[in-house]
């Protein structure tokens, strides 16, 4: 059904996606390119939310030239009016003769429609070129409309022997400074990066993204159930990111207002087994709009993640260290059964090993 030409320039309009990796959230990440036959008209992608999407920016580029042409776009085009006008009108309005389509839109404003607009106006439309890419490259956004809750990925840093920290839970840097530098760029993609009280108290980090590159900033959320984040904590001294602390609905109040005077956002939700329910934790999060949520957490919030069956992907970097076996372990709790991974990818990163691991379905 598609050609080896429709491949190339599909693979172009993915690459072109990919540009907005760091920059398009809430939004999904989108390329597109106007082609007639081997020769590329125009291309672009979608920079930021409230920016032009990549058909704008593509049919800018194409001029006249796109008034019969091929567009190859990485998500359905859209038919609503939003912060920008419908893109299904933009290549009606060009002329464009086909249009090739890698996945369709599940956004319920879209949802076919854009497809449909398309085709009343005489328009070819294909759809399923190159699908397993462009899923994978909005991973996060198609969870959060598909399933309302964000792809969780929980970042781990172990020990050849697959601990995280010494016995007394003291810090300690487990890999090198380049897969420090690989955890910013995870940082970075996602919407909102999660940790724990535990964690909060024991390092005082900033969960911040330290990358050069333009990037919108992370909303960080702290799951503290009775709060006891301390209201001089670095997160909250960091007004330049946005502060989500969630608790038990029996929180202490004074201590609320102490957090809720340094500018963070404090919610109460309900409990499910003495703790926070993650469950409503991730549809709160998905009314905010977090697509991604990456986390980093101690053994005891990423072991609740895991038997709560949250965890939809781990980025494992693993050091040639060892600590032993009275060291802290990566998840907390015992597993009723034995869990199975699948291996997503695997490469080096100076001197670590990063694997990056997603449950295997049940059978």
């Amino acid at each position: 059904m598609f050609s080896a030409i429709d491949h190339l320039h599909m693979a172009e309009a993915l690459r072109l996606a990919m540009r907005g990796l760091y920059t398009t959230a809430p939004n999904p990440r989108v390329g597109c390119v106007i082609a007639n036959g081997e020769v590329v008209l125009g291309r672009g992608f979608h920079e930021r939310a409230g920016a032009p999407h990549a058909e704008v920016f593509a049919l800018r580029e194409a001029g006249d030239a796109a008034r019969g042409a091929t567009a190859y776009v990485t998500l359905e085009p859209c038919a609503h009016h939003g912060r920008t006008p419908p893109c299904a009108d933009a290549l009606v309005r060009a002329g464009v003769a086909h249009v090739v389509v890698a996945i369709g839109d599940p956004f319920d404003r879209v949802a076919g429609a854009g497809i449909v607009r398309l085709r009343d106006a005489g328009i070819a439309v294909d759809v399923g070129l190159m699908a397993a890419a462009a899923r994978e490259l909005n991973i996060g956004f198609l969870s959060r409309i598909e399933r309302g809750r964000p792809w969780v990925r929980v970042k781990l840093a172990t020990t050849l022997d697959g601990r995280t920290a010494p016995a007394d839970g003291s810090r300690l840097t487990i890999t090198s400074a380049a897969a420090q530098r690989d955890g910013h760029r995870w940082r970075a993609r996602a919407s909102a990066i999660l940790t724990g009280v535990d964690t909060v108290l024991a390092d005082d980090p900033q969960l911040t993204v330290r990358l050069d590159v333009p990037h919108t900033t992370p909303l960080r959320v702290i799951a503290d159930t009775r709060l006891r984040t301390p209201p001089t904590a670095r997160l909250l001294r960091d007004t330049a990111a946005r502060v989500l602390i969630v608790c038990g609905e029996t929180a202490d109040g004074e201590r609320r207002r102490a957090l809720e005077a340094t500018g963070a956002e404090v919610v109460a939700l309900p409990f499910a087994d003495g703790r926070i329910d993650l469950h409503a934790l991730m549809a709160l999060l998905a009314e905010r709009h977090v697509n991604e949520l990456h986390v980093e957490a101690g053994a005891a919030l990423a072991g609740a993640l895991l038997h709560a069956g949250l965890i939809d992907e781990c980025v494992l970097y693993q050091s040639h260290a060892l600590l032993g076996a009275d060291a802290r372990p990566v998840f907390a709790g015992a597993l009723a059964s034995m869990r199975h991974w699948t291996l997503h990818d695997e490469r080096r990163i100076g001197p670590d090993r990063r694997l990056v691991l997603r449950p295997k379905p049940e059978d």
